[in-house]
């Protein structure tokens, strides 16, 4: 089957920065598209940033500016660079990938989940 795992999550003071990784493995053909979003405490999962196949990118208005999501196709691999990082960016990340496999089915699959926590 197929799994994504993030890194790079942490304990980071108020504007400081952090790069998040999420790496696939398994059976893929290809990934159609790499996404990352975040769950803050007591509230709903909300998307943060999309990349698709051909690099087109959207993000949420919140991280406009400060955020960037990129993808290394060779090795599977997307990343979230987190500028200016402020408090109400505390939440536990989530990368999700649109993935095609070698037998020819199509699967979204989410990763486990990193803490993220902006604190002095």
């Amino acid at each position: 089957q197929v799994q994504l795992v993030e890194s790079g999550g942490g304990l980071v003071q108020p504007g400081g920065s952090l790069r998040l990784s999420c790496a696939a493995s398994g059976s893929i053909f290809s990934i159609n598209s790499m996404g990352w979003y975040r769950q803050p405490p007591g509230n709903e999962r909300e998307l943060v940033a999309r990349i698709m196949g051909g690099g087109r990118t959207n993000y949420a208005d919140s991280v406009k500016g400060r955020f960037t999501i990129s993808r290394d196709n060779a090795k599977n691999t997307g990343y979230l660079q987190m500028n200016s990082l402020k408090p109400e960016d505390t939440a536990v990340y989530y990368c999700n990938a649109q993935i095609i496999t070698h037998a020819g089915r199509y699967l979204e699959v989410w990763g486990q989940g990193i803490l993220v926590t902006v604190s002095s």
